[in-house]
């Protein structure tokens, strides 16, 4: 007696079916005269389109075309470096100065003895610049430029006079920083006299002349337009010793330039306030005091 029978995996076990079918459309190719086509491989073109497997091939230049061009290369660098130095096309010719105050021109050009006829590239700016601050102190800063194709161009800031040291009978002007820049006949209008009454005390001999003015400078620079008029002396015993004098035999007791801008609000605050007043103690700008009203 047969025993049962058991279906592949792939055959029908239906007996009215014929014969065993050579494969599902599309999945030909895998088996000896399946007819199908081969994948396309990596790199090749396939029926719609993909790589073309096109190489543009890479040309190297021949050894004449490099000479010629490494010799134009050479030839065009000659030429520049030349126009620059040698020619006379680019040569100094002038000198322009803007910025001028106190000075003139003729003085800033002088200090900064450009030399003329020379090529333009070969300025040595720092060299100019170092030149009008060392012979001119009343400089603060210049800039200098080359104007191509003949020009110096120098921008000149003068410094401003905040203070004014009385010497004999001229007068030391001082800027912001404590700098003294320059002596003149007559003093300034409108610029308060400066007194240091440090001769031999610690503060000098601790912090120094110049950081002593630079405290006065922080000072009065401080104050706003409306008091700064007032002020006639600024009065530097020591570093936190700075007092003020103002019209109307007015005094106001500063300390140090620490918190100059509050205290300088506070201070303008008190002489609304007490108009009467002629003593004014901001050297602690949390706890101003006023007497003599």
């Amino acid at each position: 007696m047969a025993g049962p029978t058991t279906a592949r995996r792939g055959e029908k076990k239906s007996a009215r079916s014929g014969p065993p079918s050579s494969g599902k459309a599309g999945n030909s190719g895998s088996g000896s005269g399946g007819g199908g086509k081969k994948p396309a491989k990596r790199g090749e073109s396939g029926p719609s389109g993909g790589r073309s497997g096109l190489r543009v091939p890479f040309t190297v230049p021949s050894r004449r075309t490099l000479i010629i061009t490494l010799a134009g290369a050479v030839l065009l660098a000659g030429f520049g470096a030349w126009a620059l130095y040698g020619s006379t096309w680019l040569r100094t010719e002038a000198v322009k100065v803007s910025g001028t105050g106190v000075l003139t021109v003729d003085e800033v050009v002088r200090a900064a003895a450009v030399p003329m006829d020379t090529p333009l590239a070969s300025v040595d700016k720092k060299a100019v610049a170092d030149r009008v601050r060392a012979k001119l102190p009343r400089v603060k800063s210049v800039q200098v430029r080359r104007s191509w194709p003949h020009t110096v161009s120098l921008k000149v800031t003068e410094r401003q006079p905040e203070l004014i040291i009385q010497t004999g009978g001229k007068f030391v002007e001082v800027d912001a920083e404590g700098t003294r820049f320059a002596t003149v006949a007559a003093a300034p209008k409108g610029v308060p006299l400066l007194e240091m009454a440090v001769r031999d005390s610690p503060g000098l001999r601790r912090f120094g002349a110049d950081r002593l003015r630079r405290a006065a400078g922080t000072v009065v620079t401080a104050l706003p337009k409306a008091l700064h008029q007032d002020v006639r002396t600024v009065e530097v015993r020591s570093f936190d010793a700075i007092t003020l004098k103002l019209t109307g035999g007015r005094t106001v007791v500063w300390g140090s330039d620490e918190r100059s801008t509050a205290k300088a609000k506070v201070l303008a605050a008190a002489l609304k306030a007490a108009r009467d007043a002629r003593h004014f103690d901001v050297s602690v700008p949390t706890a101003p005091a006023v007497s003599g009203s």
